[in-house]
């Protein structure tokens, strides 16, 4: 949370682009998962139905998702990221970046890492406490010890 409050260089106030926060989420985990139902982000996220719903129904007025068929061959139908929604968050994505390359600027690429190791165990010990996991992309990718989280990755969002 204090990580989130220190986001403030990249305010939404300050540049409507900006995604809220639920989008920002939402799109993050269906970029990250592929198109998925609204009870599918329900169960991900431990939301009632109601709130997602209500929450997509966002995205889709923004142009920022699109109802698809499963592709899966289900009954439900599914959200997918348009290529607005998918620009968006990308911008997101590097402004987040930006913001916390300018926090970190004067690190060692030693205390980088370590930053990193502890965000990455923070992120996975909350995970593992309330039974839900977020998918990564980056899971069988090499880590290097010059690695810096504020660089350009394609993968899910850790602590932004």
């Amino acid at each position: 949370m204090l990580l989130s409050r220190h986001q403030v260089l990249g305010r939404r106030e300050r540049d409507p682009e900006r995604l809220e926060r639920s989008a920002y989420l939402l799109l993050s985990r269906i970029d990250t998962q592929g198109p998925m139902s609204i009870g599918q982000l329900a169960e991900a996220f431990g939301l009632d139905t109601s709130t997602v719903n209500r929450q997509t129904a966002a995205l889709l007025r923004c142009g920022l998702a699109e109802r698809v068929a499963d592709p899966d061959g289900g009954m439900a139908r599914k959200l997918r990221i348009t290529t607005e929604g998918g620009r968006r968050l990308t911008a997101d994505r590097e402004a987040n970046r930006s913001c916390l390359a300018r926090v970190i600027a004067d690190w060692s690429p030693e205390e980088v890492q370590e930053l990193e190791d502890v965000l990455v165990r923070l992120n996975r010990s909350a995970e593992a406490l309330e039974g839900r996991y977020w998918p990564r992309a980056e899971e069988d990718a090499p880590r290097t010890a010059d690695h810096h989280p504020a660089a350009p990755r394609e993968s899910a969002p850790r602590a932004t």
